[in-house]
């Protein structure tokens, strides 16, 4: 998919007649504003570049070019002011930034504004709604088939991981909660770890743990492998109780972990291959946490940086983030062990690594790549295009038109009401939905793979997008066309406000200018030309991807 001059009418519209059923006037209205605007980017030049050609600020930027180098690959230049408000925002809070806000950004003239406004959002509510959003879907927080918590033990779990986030526990704290929980689903929330995970055989237990915090899909291992990781989770019992859903996680000891004939301690093997023997009256869980969470281990630190890394910059350095294994080696193992060993000498402080990350120019390049080989996809010489989340982008079409969202679930209320403004990157449960959330590819939350989401576009949300009645209402009746239409407001004031509104910079002379003359067509009312600039800068691929 080319980014350079954005021509949002190829990418973001489909190339279809108004049919029967569609919206025969404003379907080629909106297509048409579409090119048009994506014409005068192409002659205006670019807007999404600083003109500066990045130099390192830190370890990741000098490993990261030096790799380019040896590659012979040029990185992508340093992205602009205006990209870099609308891409932190989007990535750390899964949030648009406001008008006002984008407005204050590019008219601070601190030279540290950036550094300044990671620390910032890194603070915000909404950095841990939308990042335990993130660890929902690995976590498979979900009340109904077929993981089956039931609304008070998702909401419960769902709430932990928001306060974990929240409050910066480390993250060999946050493994060590889960991994040795104990007792009601209802009443310890991380109990609800062993309760989401469907195979509750300790092999089906041992491959969660894997996939979770090792990234390693252990159902591919030597069957010895699983077997001997496997012994640490066979004391693991569940037992029912009176309530409804509720179950109780408890350690067993009388179950597996004393030999049955001559009572000898049992031996488990950790996936490094050393051994380790179980003592009667200690939890095998409680064992395993300890292996984990040491600088040591060569795979949790590691997959928690991989992650994060995949999460900011769109792939990771082991791609797939969660099929770690020999034959599948990172593009920069500098890199990786760089950021393992600094992760874990910070006492696996979860914002610390962000910031690091963030205030890279590595992440802070533009997403115009000098080069479209996959070799400079794979060593990160430019912001890699993908498209926003389904939760994100609702809340950012609801958040611009002053909108709200219809959840529904199997569930009946009052279990899953949801109040009118609640937005879709705090939903607590996978299991409320929504008709744009599902055909827009939210994780169905069932594995806790990665690849559950889905943010490729389909037909059928261009669709949506271009030509639906919901999205006509939205814009309709929004407030941004409201207050736009207000007398006070002239053509250029109207066009200047949308674009930093919808897409967080300032039009261009060329794109204002065709804007401007669109809204002195002599049929056209201000409210009509208002709605058509709004609903085309909303089908643009600058306004549906990270970028």
């Amino acid at each position: 998919m080319s980014f350079t001059c954005f021509p949002p009418g190829k990418h973001a519209g489909p190339s279809v007649p108004a049919t029967a059923g569609l919206r025969s006037r404003l379907l080629p209205v909106v297509v048409g504003l579409l090119v048009m605007l994506g014409f005068a980017a192409c002659a205006a030049g670019t807007p999404y570049e600083a003109g500066v050609a990045p130099a390192p600020v830190g370890e990741i930027d000098r490993l990261v070019f030096a790799r380019l180098a040896e590659q012979n690959l040029t990185p992508a230049e340093v992205c602009s002011d205006a990209v870099f408000v609308r891409r932190v925002y989007l990535d750390v809070i899964g949030t648009l930034p406001t008008a006002i806000e984008t407005r204050d950004f590019l008219q601070d003239r601190n030279p540290n504004k950036r550094r300044l406004l990671v620390d910032r959002l890194l603070e915000r509510d909404e950095f841990a709604d939308y990042w335990a959003m993130k660890w929902s879907d690995l976590l498979r927080i979900k009340a109904e088939f077929p993981v089956n918590l039931w609304p008070n033990a998702a909401q419960a779990y769902h709430r932990w991981v928001h306060d974990a986030l929240r409050s910066n526990m480390p993250y060999s704290q946050f493994a060590r909660d889960l991994l040795t929980a104990s007792g009601s689903n209802f009443e310890n929330p991380p109990v609800n770890f062993y309760r989401a995970t469907q195979n509750k055989t300790p092999a089906g237990i041992a491959q969660t743990v894997a996939l979770t915090f090792m990234g390693m899909r252990a159902e591919n291992w030597p069957s010895n492998r699983l077997a001997g990781m496997s012994v640490f989770f066979a004391n693991v019992g569940f037992k029912a109780t009176g309530e409804w859903k509720e179950e109780i996680v408890y350690f067993a000891p009388a179950s597996t972990n004393v030999g049955a004939l001559n009572g000898e301690p049992r031996t488990a093997t950790f996936p490094d291959g050393t051994t380790v023997q179980l003592s009667p009256d200690r939890d095998p869980r409680a064992v395993f946490a300890d292996w984990l969470v040491t600088a040591r281990n060569p795979w949790f630190a590691q997959n928690y940086v991989n992650r994060v890394w995949s999460w900011l910059l769109g792939r990771g350095i082991i791609q797939e983030p969660d099929d770690v294994r020999p034959d599948n080696p990172p593009s920069n193992p500098k890199l990786l062990a760089y950021l393992e060993q600094e992760f874990a000498a910070s006492g696996f402080n979860v914002k610390a690594l962000f910031r690091q990350i963030l205030n890279s120019q590595t992440y802070q390049l533009a997403a115009i790549p000098r080069s479209r080989s996959p070799a400079a996809a794979a060593n990160f010489a430019g912001y890699p295009l993908r498209r926003l989340e389904a939760e994100v982008l609702i809340d950012a079409l609801d958040q611009l038109t002053g909108g709200t969202e219809s959840y529904t679930s199997e569930i009946p209320e009052p279990f899953t009401f949801i109040p009118d403004n609640q937005r879709s990157i705090a939903l607590p449960d996978g299991s409320v939905s929504s008709p744009f959330l599902e055909m827009f590819g939210r994780s169905p939350r069932d594995t806790g793979r990665e690849g559950e989401r889905n943010n490729r576009i389909t037909a059928s949300q261009k669709l949506w997008l271009l030509n639906s009645s919901q999205m006509q209402q939205k814009l309709e009746n929004s407030r941004m066309v409201k207050f736009q239409t207000q007398p006070d407001k002239t053509p250029a004031d109207i066009v200047a406000n949308l674009y930093l509104g919808i897409l967080s910079r300032f039009p261009t002379p060329q794109e204002a200018d065709l804007a401007k003359a669109y809204f002195a067509k002599g049929d056209m009312s201000r409210h009509r030309a208002t709605v058509d600039l709004a609903w085309a800068l909303m089908n643009t691929t600058e306004f549906l991807y990270h970028h």
